[in-house]
């Protein structure tokens, strides 16, 4: 890429480089190399602070930069290669391998800063995105070319429900999958990427990381690199596009701690005061368009279980399904863990998944929550001083509880389970036969990890209704 000088380096403070400009100043966002003839730090505009000197952000380390050093713009945003050898590549925010091999092969590089289709080209239709996992295609349908939120804390497994998708969707609708890793922890990376390796399926799997101990600014950026890969491969290739963004709120602390660097105030908590419109940015581009669609699952850290923190309360907005991981069903072995009461989806409408799957999830959500408010009576009173009916609840409840659990083929290797992907119709075919009491003689653990309901091991004749192990 071409690049022409523009001036040196005025002063440093930690990844903020202020620039000192011998010519025309270059603009908003353009692409600055310091010292490209040996240490090539790329730095991003973010503004113009008057007296002919420029503030950027690094993007790589500053180590080993000095004031005075030159500095030359390509005067244009950062840019990545774009070409379908991506599939199967590991790459940092610039496009760079991280897998140790060649640098992609490519013919044009397409600007990470793009704006989103206008409404004339978007369709958004409402059509479910299958996964094959029960508990979301049954309470949580996504939307395809939607945007869903995987909420929780730290430890309930947002990033193995990520990697299943992976694994799923690649089987389930042959297209492409694209893992973003913001903030990621790069022993997390290298077990992922040769995960997706044994699976069989890195050939249609780009993997993007802007690694923990990267700068701020290269955490910031990866969301844009990522999105511009899924609009290449949404647009020129008309494919249906997975982006799986492991963890929207490392891309918010990201730009706090940017925001902090560039002198900006703080607003509510200690956030950047950019927060809403940052984040807007980002969410506003992943959509279908007229060629394809780009289908988003989010994994959202929600810093001490608090929903009301600024990041989730703000992620929420753009949703079409918030998915939420309960730490108190994880501590019980329920996996995936997933609060199919504090759960929801825009698409789970008689009119969109059916009168029958609505009607099911209805009464499956109605069974738990019944269960819920009975849990303090059986705590206090004990299971015998419920009526009939309640004790009907709480046998229906745990059964299906336990029917929505199911083994992963990402964990196989640690439960030594065989994983399982389940369609639709047969959850709701399961759900429906436990709420008619068709499974009330089963012990709970006949239903524990299985696939289709059909796998439930039968009682053994001294076992009883109401076994609770």
């Amino acid at each position: 890429m071409p690049t022409s000088h523009v001036g040196h380096v005025f002063r440093l403070r930690g990844s903020i480089v202020d620039v000192e400009c011998t010519g025309p100043l270059p603009g908003i966002h353009h692409q600055l190399i310091v010292d490209p003839e040996d240490k090539n730090v790329v730095c991003e505009v973010q503004q113009h602070l008057g007296g002919n000197i420029v503030r950027s952000v690094a993007i790589t380390s500053t180590q080993g930069l000095s004031r005075g050093m030159a500095v030359q713009t390509s005067g244009a945003p950062i840019s990545i290669p774009i070409s379908p050898h991506l599939l199967g590549r590991m790459l940092d925010a610039l496009g760079q391998p991280l897998d140790g091999k060649e640098p992609v092969e490519h013919k044009e590089r397409w600007p990470i800063h793009r704006p989103p289709p206008s409404l004339m080209d978007q369709q958004a239709k409402e059509e479910v995105f299958q996964t094959g996992i029960k508990a979301i295609d049954l309470l949580v349908p996504l939307q395809r070319g939607g945007k869903a939120g995987l909420f929780g804390g730290a430890g309930v497994g947002k990033t193995v429900l990520i990697t299943e998708l992976i694994k799923n969707t690649v089987a389930l609708h042959e297209g492409i999958s694209l893992f973003c890793g913001i903030g990621e922890r790069s022993r997390e990376g290298e077990e992922l990427y040769r995960e997706m390796q044994q699976a069989g399926v890195l050939d249609r799997t780009v993997l993007i990381f802007g690694q923990m101990g990267e700068s701020p600014g290269a955490r910031m950026r990866v969301g844009y690199s990522a999105l511009t890969i899924a609009e290449y491969f949404r647009d020129t290739g008309s494919e249906d596009v997975l982006l799986l963004i492991d963890n929207i709120f490392r891309f918010v602390q990201a730009g706090s701690e940017v925001s902090g660097l560039l002198g900006r105030l703080p607003s509510r908590v200690g956030y950047q005061p950019t927060l809403a419109s940052e984040l807007a940015e980002v969410q506003e581009r992943i959509t279908s368009s007229r060629n394809g669609s780009i289908t988003s699952v989010q994994a959202v850290y929600v810093p001490a279980d608090d929903f009301t923190d600024p990041a989730a309360a703000h992620t929420f907005g753009h949703l079409s399904a918030s998915i939420v991981l309960s730490r108190h069903m994880a501590s019980q072995g329920l996996y995936p863990a997933i609060d199919p009461l504090s759960s929801n989806s825009k698409l789970l409408l008689p009119g969109v998944v059916g009168q029958h799957h609505y009607r099911v999830a209805q009464a499956v959500r109605q069974t738990l929550a019944e269960y819920g408010e009975l849990k303090d009576i059986i705590a206090m009173l004990g299971l015998e001083e419920l009526s009939e009916r309640d004790r009907q609840v709480v046998n229906r409840a745990r059964r299906l509880e336990r029917f929505l659990t199911q083994p992963f083929f990402s964990t196989e290797q640690f439960t030594g389970m065989e994983g399982r992907r389940v369609s639709v119709e047969d959850t709701i075919e399961g759900c429906d036969a436990i709420l008619a009491d068709d499974y009330a003689d089963y012990p709970e653990s006949s239903l524990y990890m299985l696939g289709s309901i059909g796998e439930a091991t039968p009682p053994k004749p001294e076992e009883g209704a109401g076994s609770y192990e």
